[in-house]
């Protein structure tokens, strides 16, 4: 069937709270259809809520059209018949953002290696790089077909410095690398990937450390370098609005200077701080070469 009123239409992995669930928000409010994904429907999973019901709902209240899409994306199965639900559905696939992840309380403080067990592998890369390629792998199909659509990775500059612990750069490294190289693919087919580097974010976990007397600290930045969680998906609403993903194709960037480069401001009216002066310049940029061509 067709989407309603003709939306675009979106997939968002781990959108039951904090960062996914603010993209989500907003790309609802942009007038997206929004599958929501996440293990939590009606019961929240952990210490800081969030179901991915209350987000499809929140959706609907902004003007978009929510939709619960409970999925386990350790499970491949379970990726695979999401977007075959969403093809069944929809006919159409413009935007996936590949935003699951897991991270412990325990793991926010940096810690060696050796002394953490090793169910943190799995957390920070099974769920977050290795679900990321598979949902990739499930969507790009729809994307060739209709020789259109942007697939987005939430990453950071963990992949250049260190940060928490060692698979969280490895696993952040990961999601620019894998955005890089899916670029090279599926360009000759019109279809865009990028990976996305957001100031510290707003969410309930950070908001409440900061509150809390936490010291954020030059390796992350500092208040003027927080964005709300709505901030990312206000960046790809306009990206898609712009129609210019392909000039972005393959490469890492700071959200905030996207948001400079199409006019956009935060939810709460701010333009927040680049990062830039902490951390340099990403490591991949956008593909040379032209849209549409063929391969040799």
């Amino acid at each position: 069937m067709s989407s309603t009123q003709n939306r675009p239409v979106a997939v968002i992995t781990g959108a039951s709270r904090g960062l996914g669930r603010g993209i989500a928000i907003a790309l609802g409010e942009a007038g997206f259809t929004v599958y929501c994904t996440g293990r939590s429907d009606r019961k929240a999973i952990g210490p800081w809520g969030g179901t991915v019901r209350d987000t499809a709902e929140a959706i609907d209240k902004v003007g978009g059209q929510g939709i619960v899409a409970i999925c386990d994306h350790l499970d491949d199965s379970q990726t695979e018949a999401l977007f075959k639900r969403v093809d069944a559905e929809q006919g159409r696939l413009d935007l996936l953002v590949n935003n699951a992840f897991a991270m412990p309380d325990w793991a926010v403080p940096d810690g060696n290696f050796w002394e953490r067990p090793l169910s943190l592998w799995r957390d920070m890369i099974d769920v977050g790089l290795r679900s990321s390629y598979a949902a990739s792998h499930f969507a790009a199909p729809i994307m060739v077909r209709q020789r259109s659509g942007l697939i987005a990775n939430t990453s950071g500059p963990g992949g250049k410095i260190y940060r928490h612990a060692l698979p969280y750069g490895v696993g952040k490294a990961g999601q620019d690398k894998l955005a890089h190289d899916m670029a090279h693919e599926l360009r000759p087919f019109d279809v865009a990937a990028i990976s996305l580097w957001p100031g510290l974010i707003g969410t309930e976990r950070t908001l409440a450390g900061i509150a809390a007397g936490g010291v954020v600290g030059d390796s992350a930045g500092n208040l003027p370098h927080i964005e709300t969680p709505f901030f990312i998906g206000r960046v790809l609403a306009a990206i898609h609005a712009s129609g210019d993903a392909m000039t972005l194709s393959g490469g890492t960037f700071y959200s905030t200077e996207l948001a400079s480069r199409y006019g956009i401001t935060d939810a709460d009216g701010r333009l927040p701080e680049s990062r830039r002066p902490l951390f340099g310049a990403p490591l991949y940029q956008p593909i040379s070469g032209e849209a549409g061509e063929t391969r040799s």
